[in-house]
């Protein structure tokens, strides 16, 4: 009987484990159409005025106090238009 169990087991758990890889690589794929139909999600900057959506075109950076130490809060930098809302 424990035979029977063992040789079952055996050739069970090879054909679950191929079913998950299976399943699991098929969830990964996205077609193109799919994946352009996201909006644009801004990114946030959390500065010391609050937390805010980033321009397009600009970028969050870490903020740093006059003394050169890490402030905690984001600062927008936009090229061009230089640093808002704190210091770099």
């Amino acid at each position: 009987m424990k035979a029977l169990a063992l040789a079952l087991a055996v050739l069970v758990i090879p054909a679950a484990a191929d079913a998950a890889t299976k399943n699991h690589h098929r969830s990964r794929h996205m077609s193109q159409q799919a994946r352009g139909s996201y909006a644009y999600q801004p990114q946030i900057a959390c500065t010391q005025f609050g937390c805010i959506p980033v321009p397009r075109g600009c970028y969050s950076e870490g903020g740093r106090t006059f003394g050169d130490m890490p402030s905690g809060f984001d600062v927008v930098t936009c090229p061009g238009a230089g640093t808002m809302y704190g210091n770099r």
